[in-house]
Parts: C-alpha cells; sequence; structure tokens
C-alpha cells in the first residue's frame, strides 16, 4: 500500500527508514520512555507514602497505567489462573504495543506498524514461541503428549493435525490483525477525503474502539494458547 505524507519523515534517525519500520520504532520508544516515567513516579509516590501506596484521587498518567495493568492483569487471572504472574509480562506488552500502534492510524499523518505484515508476523511469532516454551517449562518431554492425542493407536494423525493446527496459530492472529486494521485506515482515509467536515470524526471514534478490539483478540488468544500449553487436565 502506497502512503504519503508521514510525520516520520520529520523526526531525526526515523526519516530515512521505510514507513511501518519508522512506526514500529517510535511506538517501542514511545511505550519505553512512558513505561520508565510511570516507574519512576511510582517509585517516587512510594517513597514519599512510606510504602503505603493509594491510587490517586485525580486523573493522571500513573492512574491511566494503574488502571490499564490492573484490568490486564485480572483479565490474565482470570483465564490463565496462578499462571498469571508468569504471562502477564508478555501479555502486558503486546498488547499495549498492539494498542498504541493500532491508535498510530488514526491519527493523521501517521503509519500504524500493525498494517504491516511482517510487524504482525513477528508478534505472533512471540507469543508462537513463548506457547511452546512455557509448554515444556511446565511438563517437560511430556508436553509433547500433548500433540498425540488420548489414544495412542491415534497418535499417528494426531500429531499431524496438531502440528497443523499449531502452525496455523500465528498466520491467525497476523492475518486477523493485519486485515481488520488496513481496513480501518482505508475506510477512515477514503471518508476523509470524501467528506472533510465532521464525518470523519464519526469513523474516528470507530477507529479507535477498532485499534482496541483487535488489540484485546490478539491478547485473548494469546493467553487462550499459553494456558492450554501448560494445563494438566489433557
Amino acid at each position: 500500500m502506497e502512503h504519503g505524507f508521514t510525520w516520520f519523515g520529520s523526526i531525526p534517525y526515523l526519516q530515512d527508514l521505510p514507513g511501518q519500520l519508522a512506526a514500529a520504532i517510535f511506538v517501542m520508544l514511545f511505550i519505553l520512555i512512558s513505561s520508565v516515567i510511570a516507574v519512576q513516579r511510582l517509585a517516587a509516590r512510594q517513597a514519599k507514602a512510606q510504602g503505603n501506596i493509594l491510587p490517586e484521587a485525580k486523573l493522571s498518567f500513573l492512574t491511566v497505567y494503574d488502571f490499564g495493568i490492573d484490568k490486564l492483569y485480572g483479565l490474565v487471572k482470570g483465564l490463565a489462573g496462578h499462571d498469571a504472574d508468569k504471562f502477564i509480562p508478555l501479555i502486558a506488552t503486546s498488547f499495549i504495543y498492539i494498542f498504541v500502534s493500532n491508535l498510530l492510524g488514526v491519527i493523521p499523518g501517521f503509519l500504524p506498524p500493525t498494517s504491516n505484515l511482517h510487524n504482525n508476523a513477528a508478534c505472533a511469532l512471540v507469543i508462537f514461541v513463548a506457547t511452546h516454551y512455557f509448554g515444556f517449562r511446565a511438563h517437560g518431554a511430556g508436553y509433547v503428549k500433548h500433540f498425540m492425542g488420548p489414544v495412542i493407536y491415534l497418535a499417528p494423525m494426531m500429531v499431524i493435525i496438531e502440528v497443523i493446527s499449531h502452525c496455523v496459530r500465528p498466520m491467525s492472529l497476523t492475518l486477523r490483525l493485519w486485515g481488520n486494521i488496513n481496513g480501518d485506515h482505508a475506510v477512515l482515509a477514503q471518508f476523509s477525503d470524501l467528506v472533510p467536515i465532521l464525518v470523519p470524526v464519526i469513523f474516528l471514534g470507530f477507529g479507535i474502539w477498532v485499534a482496541f478490539l483487535q488489540a484485546f483478540i490478539f491478547t485473548m488468544l494469546s493467553i487462550v494458547y499459553l494456558s492450554m500449553a501448560v494445563a494438566h487436565d489433557h
């Protein structure tokens, strides 16, 4: 897909990079800087309160982070149970990266990194590798039994089916995210060109909802895959 003007052309060190690569680096730097600020402010508040941390009464940068991470942890805890503490760093990072990337698509002059197949495939492959890493860590060599089915004489056929099923997962995550973000970006661009007054505001709201929804779906599926890998009831 061809893109015209982007603000990345005005940012030092990013101006000579391809659009989506510049966008991905921009998002990672934004998340890194925001996280450092949040940690520093949390440490300062903890020191000031002498360890007795209470939520701030007013809306602030830190309360938004607190709220988001708390809800994400609750989601992971509800699906993964006692394994939530192991998964939350990966899940929270994935959600924040994808959500912020998606949001760039609704800001004029910015490209969403998630409109690029390579970016989405990288995110999906991280989940794919993490799934089997946690699976082998939880079960050892016995994790292979997950691919053999409940009956031993069906194992050769079940192994083929399970391997195909697991390989399709990253493809599904990649294409679902890519298709929805590209579709939303294209619709917003077309309506902005046709009716530049008032109508784009409606689609901006819809775009923000799509940005959240796609990040949420990617996160939910990731939690399910990770939970299935470490489950002991197979």
